[in-house]
């Protein structure tokens, strides 16, 4: 059973964990506080980037020998392997920690175990303290390990009447700068962004992450079956990487060959690219999460697929009563086919609505007597 000192470590631990999303992919993000044996806070830290020190070895250094008989407050459980880094358990060990808590288990087969290797060695070890907190920190990547492909979360803008651009295509700007602001975030803490053709003809985005300080930018992903793309285009700057993706059987000699700038072919479905594969292709890469950021069409392409995790819709009080809609054809064509979502928070920005919502698993229809 945790003391109430734990727990506030462990929340302080989330905290920390909260402080390297979107600059350690393809690794968690992980924080650590070590309490001494009277249950004082006397290192902490937070993994900050993929080939660094983990969190728990932060937290050691800052603690030195005061770790000694101590309690470490770790939000993933501790790793048992070696990569780039030497394996946290035992690193652990040899601080002479005496106990462990740790929020969620480590689902890789690679990382797992720590949890077992101390334990052998005498430290004590307990789950789930704060397991809730934790994984939302974590989701991304927790969701990524666990399916084998990486989080998808779909964000849209539109008005309240469900338009994204106006009749003649117009659609900069439907939103709020504070919405637009908020967009950047998301960006920044994404491994890929990802696009669509014909929202790369209509809007000839950049998808850079701008204004937030020392963000890692995102891959930028184009899903561009017959490769359209335009040599000019924004996305092809040097301002992130540019993953290209096209059929299997497109023409890409004219495509730009340039540092930063990358082509991969992918097969076909009955309309654009296979989905899954798309997705295979980018957990390949080291990418745990994917923005999609449009257009309708492939995020009902991503519907239809099943991959969509999170939906982040823009609202604002903007009425347009005709053109595109936000969300293309998805494979519903019935009111029982439809995804239903669960709220998981609203906020208002500037005017607009920022509604948060996660698909829920479908509940069987209950039997007539």
């Amino acid at each position: 059973m945790a003391t109430a000192a734990e727990a506030q470590a462990m929340r302080h631990a989330v905290a920390l964990a909260a402080r390297g999303i979107g600059r350690t992919s393809p690794n968690p993000a992980v924080g650590c506080v070590i309490l001494d044996v009277g249950g004082r806070v006397v290192g902490e830290g937070w993994h900050q980037r993929a080939g660094g020190p983990h969190a728990e070895v932060h937290a050691l250094r800052a603690a030195g020998e005061r770790a000694r008989g101590g309690t470490a407050l770790v939000t993933l459980e501790p790793c048992d392997h070696t990569g780039r880094t030497g394996p946290c358990s035992q690193a652990l060990i040899a601080a002479g920690i005496a106990r462990v808590h740790y929020a969620v288990a480590d689902p890789t087969a690679q990382a797992a175990g720590g949890a077992a290797t101390l334990a052998a060695a005498g430290v004590e070890v307990d789950a789930g303290l704060l397991a809730e907190e934790a994984e939302a920190v974590n989701e991304p990547w927790l969701t990524s390990m666990r399916r084998g492909r990486p989080f998808v979360l779909w964000k849209f803008a539109a008005t309240l009447d469900g338009r994204s651009a106006a009749a003649d295509g117009t659609s900069r700007w439907i939103t709020s700068p504070e919405s637009r602001a908020d967009v950047h975030r998301l960006r920044a803490e994404a491994d890929a962004v990802v696009v669509g053709s014909g929202t790369l003809r209509a809007d000839d985005p950049q998808l850079a992450v701008r204004d937030r300080e020392d963000a890692t930018q995102p891959l930028r992903v184009v899903v561009d079956t017959r490769a359209t793309i335009k040599p000019g285009a924004r996305v092809l700057d040097d301002a992130a990487p540019t993953l290209i993706a096209v059929a299997e059987d497109a023409g890409i000699g004219h495509l730009p060959r340039r540092p930063g700038v990358e082509t991969v072919r992918l097969p076909r479905a009955e309309t654009g690219l296979r989905i899954p594969a798309l997705l295979a292709e980018l957990h390949d890469r080291g990418v745990r999460s994917v923005l999609l950021e449009g257009g309708p069409t492939l995020a009902g392409a991503f519907l239809a697929a099943g991959v969509v995790d999170k939906v982040v819709g823009y609202l604002a009080p903007v009425l347009l009563g005709a053109g595109p809609a936000a969300l293309a054809d998805a494979g519903i064509t019935t009111i029982a086919q439809a995804l239903r979502l669960e709220t998981a928070d609203v906020t208002r920005l500037g005017p607009d609505l920022r509604v948060t919502a996660v698909p829920v698993a479908p509940t069987p229809l209950a039997e007539e007597n």
